[in-house]
């Protein structure tokens, strides 16, 4: 390859890399708006899915009583919402069309830059396939978004919680996937080779935070799913004890580990404990190394994403759930798994 051949083609790859980091902004974007939308209630507020042609909304006074009278017809504005106004409608509906428009928004910000880093033949053979996985599953998490709103349209006023945790899920490996392609392309891992040789449990270590961090906010899914975090507003102890009276009060075992408030609760929490003790011993034990200054960057982060999720989550279960911590404490979530993700993408070999 030529010097100016070389040259185009890490000027690429810095184009795509700085791109996948936008996309992933944006998805990170996406969560925060999902959980405010869950918070206010407002993800039943549209009782049907155009994704081709639903991206304006009513424009006109006509247009919002059609809306309104449709949702009318459902189980939430029944036996929850019954004598709502259409402007308290309105309330409720923007949260749900801007979450809506926002994924259209990061469909269009993905596609159009793709189309033309192909046409100007800036995408390696490797990279594609990644590429088009990433645009893949991106339409798959429209489909599972609207497959958990339709869970609360039939009797029960409210999306099913194993379908809004698989939603929440599907968004944490979009997320994943796009951050990880794009540390790759900035050469992650390339000054790291002989620190991760002569430690060989750090890789290995990194890998078991990265896979704990999405069970944790996958658990704090079910949390929010059930309204969980409404009960045993305390903290060290769920109310009197450690381990609270109510669990294990379904059978069989599985169907009280994702139904049971006071289960899901006490497993979010255990967790989350286990989690926070297990990257304080990392951190301590890598800060003991002489590690490149990338992966010390990464570490700390890890570190201070972890130390703000923790204090996110006792406040927001003490003050019984606000909605601007409830917020804030979802969107950490990705930002821990973010923050382990770049520490063990660091501690990997570079790609090819």
């Amino acid at each position: 390859m030529s010097i100016s051949a070389a040259r185009h083609a890490a000027a690429g790859e810095k184009a795509i890399a700085v791109w996948l980091l936008v996309c992933a902004a944006l998805v990170f974007a996406m969560v925060v708006l999902g959980g405010a939308t869950r918070l206010t209630h407002s993800g039943l507020s549209m009782v049907d899915w155009r994704p081709l042609t639903g991206f304006l909304p009513p424009l006109s006074d006509a247009a919002w009583e059609t809306v309104f009278t449709d949702y009318q017809s459902y189980p939430e504005y029944q036996k929850v919402n019954a004598g709502m106004s259409l402007s308290e409608f309105k309330g409720i509906f923007w949260f749900e069309y801007s979450h809506r428009l926002l994924g259209r928004l990061i469909g269009i910000a993905f596609l159009v830059p793709f189309l033309y880093f192909a046409w100007r033949k800036w995408i390696s053979r490797p990279l594609l396939p990644k590429l088009v996985l990433m645009f893949v599953l991106g339409g798959l998490q429209g489909v599972l978004g609207w497959y958990m709103v339709k869970s609360g349209l039939v009797d029960r006023p409210d999306v099913s919680h194993l379908r809004l945790t698989a939603h929440l899920g599907a968004a944490f490996l979009i997320f994943g996937f796009i951050l990880w392609v794009a540390l790759g392309l900035m050469e992650a891992g390339i000054r790291t080779g002989a620190v991760a040789r002569a430690n060989p449990w750090l890789r290995p270590a990194a890998l078991v935070l990265l896979a704990a961090t999405p069970v944790v906010a996958l658990s704090g899914g079910l949390v929010a799913g059930l309204d969980a975090g409404f009960h045993y507003n305390t903290f060290p102890l769920m109310g009197d004890s450690f381990v609270p009276e109510g669990m294990g009060t379904l059978q069989p075992w599985w169907r009280d580990m994702f139904n049971n408030r006071t289960t899901v609760q006490f497993g979010h929490r255990v967790l989350a404990e286990t989690l926070f003790v297990l990257a304080v011993v990392y951190y301590f034990r890598v800060r003991q190394l002489a590690v490149p200054v990338r992966v010390r960057l990464a570490l700390n982060g890890l570190a201070a994403a972890i130390a703000v999720q923790v204090a996110l989550g006792i406040s927001t279960l003490v003050l019984v759930v606000p909605v601007v911590l409830a917020v804030a404490h979802q969107g950490g979530a990705l930002v821990v798994f973010g923050c382990a993700l770049w520490v063990t993408r660091e501690l990997s070999p570079p790609s090819a």
